[in-house]
């Protein structure tokens, strides 16, 4: 089935003041790769992160034969893979990831955007849009779809409330109309 969650704000910064805050269960990330295209003056990064396995301890404890499909849920950590393309010129950054933990019973990718508003050149553009979909765990499935449905729209409007007030406290009050 799968399940997709979407998010846009705009905040009233210009692109250049976009700060990047780490989330609380990013444990580590380390760069594989970055270049840049001389030509177009894109930066490219490709990371690792090692974040905090944030599925509920309800879901990892349980044992026996129902469960027995969902014991991968007992890691301590899970990996993802970041890819980002800077475009300082255009004043664009596109930022695509997935999940490298649990491929074989979950697809979770995200896409997200930030770019100078169209409302207005001086305010920066959210937008994010990510997709999970579960398999091999049965009638679990669902049950964890809607958990990382939830976390995932929780965890966005928290990066979103953590970004501005980053934002203030780098560049003071935002930018009138």
């Amino acid at each position: 089935m799968g399940v997709t969650v979407d998010v846009h704000e705009v905040f009233k910064y210009p692109f250049e003041q976009y700060p990047n805050p780490m989330d609380k269960n990013v444990i580590s990330v380390k760069i594989v790769e970055e270049k840049k295209d001389v030509s177009t003056g894109i930066i490219y990064r490709k990371r690792i992160a090692v974040c905090q396995n944030v599925v509920p301890e309800i879901l990892r404890k349980h044992s026996g034969d129902c469960w027995k499909k969902v014991n991968i849920l007992k890691v301590p950590n899970v990996q993802l893979e970041e890819e980002s393309w800077f475009n300082p010129q255009e004043r664009n950054m596109a930022i695509r990831s997935h999940c490298l933990t649990w491929t074989q019973y979950a697809s979770m990718k995200e896409e997200s955007v930030f770019r100078e508003s169209m409302e207005n050149p001086n305010w920066t553009e959210f937008i994010q849009k990510g997709r999970i979909s579960i398999t091999g765990a049965g009638f679990l499935n669902c049950v964890l779809e809607t958990f990382a449905s939830t976390f995932l729209r929780q965890g966005a409007q928290k990066g979103i409330r953590i970004m501005e007030m980053l934002l203030k406290e780098q560049c003071g009050a935002p930018l009138a109309e």
